[in-house]
């Protein structure tokens, strides 16, 4: 969380590998984002402040291809259920409003039952039940998981809220609220 401008989606990008600091050390539970990429990608999910996808493919289509990428993926009907998107199973991307296009975005971040979701204005362009939807599902996820005393997915809090001991972000350098993990210095 932080103001226009403080480096939110700089920062995202380098936490899961698209870019690389311009100085510091960078470590996602003890892997280096550009070193470890592979492993990375396996206990990360993200959803990006923009994305784009084959406008022809049905939203099934495309949940099911991502599911297949994770071993122990979550169901993808759950998923879409939790999301509001079982109508629009059948719909092809680029028919899709803004906001649901937002939601497919999030559930890709999340079919892969990631250790780590990193979301990037995740709540852009959903409405008000969307927001509460999307929030009750990351909420379900972090305390449900229980692999072997694993919280599930660290996320932020609703902007406006307290962060819950994970990162935030001030202008021009990394903030910390609470005891969360952060970025190392170097």
């Amino acid at each position: 969380m932080g103001p226009n401008g403080a480096g939110k989606t700089t920062t995202v990008e380098c936490v899961i590998g698209l870019r690389s600091p311009d100085r510091g050390v960078i470590r996602v539970m003890g892997l280096d984002p550009q070193a470890d990429r592979e492993e990375l990608h396996m206990i990360v999910g993200a959803q990006l402040q923009a994305s784009a996808l084959p406008g022809q493919l049905k939203v099934g289509e495309i949940l099911d291809l991502y599911h297949s990428f994770y071993p122990g993926a979550a169901d993808p009907g759950e998923i879409m259920g939790s999301l509001a998107l079982a109508e629009t199973r059948n719909a092809c991307y680029e028919s899709l409003s803004g906001g649901l296009k937002q939601r497919v975005s999030i559930a890709l971040a999340l079919i892969g039952n990631p250790k780590v979701a990193v979301l990037d204005e995740m709540t852009t362009g959903l409405d008000p039940q969307a927001r509460r939807d999307t929030w009750h599902l990351i909420e379900q996820r972090q305390h449900v998981r229980g692999r072997g005393g694993d919280r599930g997915p660290a996320v932020p809090a609703p902007a406006g809220g307290a962060a819950g001991g994970r990162p935030a972000v001030a202008p021009g350098r990394p903030g910390q609220d609470g005891p969360g993990p952060r970025a190392d210095r170097g």
